[in-house]
């Protein structure tokens, strides 16, 4: 480690802020300190919590942090901050009026959730809208209460009161959304017990990616943090880039207002790119204000010339991006070292279709998930309706899945009777009184359903029970049937065995592998652990997801104004944060960087002209290389080394 890295690690007398630059060695500096306190310190694990805002950041950070601790009895408390909130709401659940086996419901299963509040003309647009602000109301510690005294209007009052039903309906179904974890565990250090408990129990805090805090989660951590100081904050305020999901970027500046005695140590020593590529991002990011000011420097010598790209179109950018790629890996570089960065997902479509014409493979980040795929929801609401039979929106998806010939006629009656008896679906499904209104065609398939439910809930093997509920529901032949071709059925098949499996390893990796905690891990966690070697393959991804990656060589395309920076931003008057996206993305480059335009582009079927992104100016002129505009320099400099050429062998043939 750096003096920097090594003071950072060994100060703990009060809280410290460590702005750590791209490419500084942050996660380093965290694992080491994590072992710092348990071996030096004699902080025991289980005091100790380092939060990150991935479930992908958390397992690199808790792998490394084990292998330089070696052996511990106690587990290791790396978590996001969506899964520390989630088992301190389970530990408290009774004391803001929980019942046991709480769902975590999804975006899609919330936003569904809404959607039955809003009248049944309600358009997709308000419905979105709805759920954004909603959400901005959780992230900013806002209550119900607290919306409803500050709507000053009927539009706003309307909103107050959705948001209120929305709670009381997630209440009656004993389910939570993402926000709520970090909220409604907010909430419970209210109460002065519960915040002196968390407090003695977490000893210290190691907190990543602190520029990315919304407000919630930074008051959150002020509360744990308490009267102990034992906090120390990773950030750098010129990475923060998710502002349109909460981030709030000057939570990196409330510390030193909020923390008595915080010291600042900067990491500004870079190890991943070289000297032009540092000099070119420190450019562009000053001119964002900064309270905190650092400049990045790099031992790896200046490298190669960042390159500028002006092309004719949309389409000679593809051309000649994939036909340098094509030509680079015919010379032996690998495919895997390439990464095609852009600010819109729309700019990658063409790419992809000239990466397969000229035989390239690659892999795009950023599409459907797997957890989107129908049958792996499917399988979700079942396990999810185990847990928690008042979870409607889990019997609403599976009640005809497979099919139970249950139209709209029995699901209405159901609906009809859980309203006037106040209770769930199912409840009303094994209601004798309730069943008696039923054909016995659909009385049994209610039977059956209900069956199915109750004996794998009393199953205290969560993966038998699972294994034996979809066997029973002959779910893999279902999909053969429902298949257009037998390739898509497998691909399904597939797809289900692949979470069981997946299943499997997290029951093995739970000291409890309850149903219930099955069920939480599962919507904590956003993909699949792979512990797979990527294929060699060029990525394609956007600058957001590009964020903590890096690359040996980097296309960072569409520079343009009103896609970086994009029309929005520059709409509400701001650039900060694309610059710092800009910022994000020149720093993915280790070796070399080469950034595109395109004089027109194709927008909504006709040619629109483009102006170059005014990044591109603020890009120092030594060490960046612009085709067509440094033509002549270039000359120039091969006229000078050919010269130095000439006298090197005129010198040699004299002596």
């Amino acid at each position: 480690m750096n003096p920097q890295q090594q003071a950072a690690v060994q100060y703990t007398d009060g809280p410290l802020l460590v702005l750590a630059g791209a490419g500084s060695g942050k996660t380093r500096v965290i694992t080491e300190k994590l072992a710092f306190l348990i071996r030096e310190q004699g902080l025991a694990p289980d005091r100790i919590a380092a939060i990150t805002f991935t479930n992908k950041a958390a397992k690199e950070m808790r792998q490394r942090a084990q292998k330089l601790i070696k052996k511990t009895s106690t587990p290791l408390q790396v978590s996001t901050f969506h899964a520390l909130g989630w088992k301190m709401l389970r530990q408290h659940a009774e004391a803001v009026g929980f019942r046991p086996g709480i769902s975590i419901l999804d975006e899609t299963e919330s936003t569904r959730l809404l959607k039955d509040l809003l009248p049944a003309n309600a358009p997709p647009e308000q419905l979105k809208l709805c759920r954004s602000q909603i959400s901005r109301w959780k992230n900013a510690a806002c209550s119900v209460a607290d919306a409803s005294g500050y709507a000053d209007s009927d539009g706003e009052a309307r909103l107050a009161g959705l948001f209120g039903g929305y709670q009381d309906q997630l209440k009656r179904i004993n389910a939570v959304d993402f926000d709520d974890l970090i909220s409604i565990p907010l909430a419970l250090l209210d109460d002065p017990d519960i915040r002196a408990e968390w407090q003695e129990r977490l000893r210290y805090l190691l907190v990543d990616e602190y520029q990315d805090t919304n407000t919630t989660q930074y008051r959150l951590l002020q509360q744990l943090v308490g009267r102990h100081g034992g906090l120390t904050a990773v950030g750098d305020d010129d990475q923060s880039i998710y502002g349109w999901r909460g981030a709030e970027p000057q939570n990196l500046s409330l510390l030193g207002q909020d923390f008595s005695g915080l010291k600042v140590i900067k990491l500004e020593q870079n190890y991943r790119c070289s000297g032009n590529i540092l000099s070119a991002a420190n450019q562009v990011i000053a001119n964002n204000p900064h309270e905190h000011s650092k400049t990045l420097w790099s031992a790896l010598g200046d490298g190669d010339d960042i390159r500028i790209m002006p092309c004719a179109d949309g389409e000679d950018e593809v051309r000649r991006i994939v036909g340098e790629l094509d030509r680079r890996t015919q010379n032996g570089a690998r495919l895997h070292d390439f990464a095609i960065l852009y600010r819109s997902h729309h700019l990658a479509r063409p790419f992809e279709r000239a990466l397969r014409e000229a035989g390239l493979r690659y892999q795009i980040t950023g599409g459907q998930s797997f957890f989107d795929r129908a049958e792996i929801r499917d399988l979700m609401a079942y396990l999810r309706l185990l847990v928690n039979p008042d979870d409607n929106s889990a019997f609403l998806r599976i009640i005809n899945t497979p099919r139970r010939e249950l139209g709209n006629t029995s699901i209405n009656r159901l609906a009809d009777f859980a309203a006037q008896k106040h209770c769930s679906l199912f409840d009303a499904a094994t209601d004798d009184s309730c069943r008696q209104g039923f054909a016995p065609r659909q009385r049994q398939a209610l039977d059956g359903f209900c069956s199915l439910i109750m004996a794998a809930t009393d199953d205290r093997e969560p993966m038998r029970a699972m294994h034996g509920l979809i066997d029973k529901l002959n779910y893999r032949e279902w999909l053969r049937e429902q298949a257009d071709n037998p390739a898509q059925a497998e691909k399904r098949i597939t797809a289900v065995n692949e979470w069981l499996g997946w299943l499997e390893r997290i029951a093995q990796s739970l000291e409890d592998a309850s149903l219930e905690e099955l069920s939480a891990q599962i919507n904590l966690l956003s993909n699949l652990d792979d512990d797979q070697q990527q294929d060699d393959a060029v990525r394609l991804m956007t600058l957001h997801a590009a964020k903590g990656l890096e690359f040996v060589h980097v296309y960072l395309i569409g520079a343009e104004e009103g896609l970086l920076p994009h029309q929005n931003s520059l709409d509400e008057g701001s650039d900060e944060e694309e610059r710092r996206l800009m910022y994000v993305g020149i720093t993915r480059a280790r070796q070399s960087l080469t950034i595109s335009f395109a004089n027109k582009r194709q927008r909504y079927g006709e040619a629109v002209r483009c102006q170059p992104s005014r990044f591109l100016e603020e890009l120092p002129r030594q060490g960046v290389y612009w085709f067509g505009r440094d033509d002549s320099r270039d000359q120039q400099r091969h006229a000078e080394a050919r010269t130095a050429q000439l006298s090197n062998l005129r010198a040699l043939l004299e002596s």
